[in-house]
């Protein structure tokens, strides 16, 4: 199954992809043929109800009669909508640094021997198509990156059990202003900026996505392919990553895990020529759709 989350009048809503299709879960959940008072009608019952409302939300779809484009009013075409981010507020979002080992050697940095670990804000949450003001900004970078959504509470979780409290994937651009991040020993700074995380444009189920250690990842600066990688070659595979994470904090359904970014990041690079207004970064994770930004600025 994959989710999307759609601008409207009353703010985000929550839709399943249909083909070309997207349904309107709200109202589909009002159709007399498939009204389940039990299935999420908006993107924070989604995560609230985590990975047990996907079997409710496949019965609904199941009872609701054949539907083609605007017919029900409920079946909206996907070209028309103004996609939001599939996790529009996660609770906690985690980065892993370093988690490949071309990625470590391009940033002249050792191969880590624990993940490690970093933050980012709400605030830099932003959606497929939506531009990122980098106004003042004089080193800004890309990471194409593939991020696990969390849909079952755990602490202190099993590697081998790990996987079963993953709700979804969706891609990820970790955007990061170099000259802030190195201004300390932290990264925060040059990681939290508004709009500094696009993701999306879908979160695909990971009863859809067998195995996240299968995926080609791939980013393109303006057409020009940068990164090039597999999701086979992380230091720590996400089930090691969800462990690990959860042996210190408990994961709660909505919360966002990025895996880390492969080589070919412009820090990485001889001509150090950093992304400027105008500019558009692309990534795509094996089937998680395109997420597309553009970068504009003063």
């Amino acid at each position: 199954m994959i989710f999307v989350t759609f601008e409207s009048d009353d703010g985000l809503r929550l839709g399943v992809k249909s083909g070309k299709a997207v349904i309107d879960l709200a109202r589909a959940s009002e159709d007399p043929a498939g009204l389940d008072p039990g299935a999420p009608r908006t993107p924070a019952e989604l995560f609230a109800l985590g990975l047990g409302c996907v079997s409710r939300i496949s019965r609904l779809l199941e009872t609701l009669p054949a539907h083609e484009i605007g017919e029900p009013s409920y079946c909206l075409e996907e070209a028309s909508l103004v996609l939001g981010p599939p996790v529009p507020r996660p609770g906690k979002i985690i980065c892993v640094g370093r988690n490949y080992r071309e990625h470590a050697a391009e940033m002249d940095a050792d191969v880590p021997q624990e993940p490690l670990l970093f933050s980012k804000f709400g605030n830099a949450i932003v959606a497929s198509g939506r531009a990122i003001d980098i106004t003042g900004l004089t080193q800004v970078d890309y990471e194409a990156e593939l991020a696990v959504v969390i849909g079952r509470r755990g602490k202190r979780i099993d590697e081998s059990e790990a996987l079963e409290h993953v709700f979804g994937y969706c891609n990820a651009n970790d955007v990061s202003d170099r000259s802030l991040q190195y201004r300390s020993s932290q990264f925060l700074l040059g990681k939290s900026l508004d709009g500094f995380l696009p993701i999306g444009p879908y979160l695909m189920t990971a009863d859809e996505l067998s195995d996240p250690q299968d995926l080609p990842i791939r980013g393109w600066l303006n057409g020009e392919l940068r990164q090039e990688s597999h999701t086979s070659r992380m230091v720590f595979p996400v089930a090691f990553i969800v462990s690990y994470i959860s042996r210190y904090m408990t994961l709660e359904p909505g919360d966002l895990i990025l895996t880390g970014t492969p080589e070919g990041v412009i820090k990485g690079r001889e001509d150090g020529i950093w992304m400027q207004p105008g500019d558009e970064y692309v990534v795509e994770v094996g089937p998680l759709g395109r997420l597309s930004n553009r970068l504009v600025g003063d």
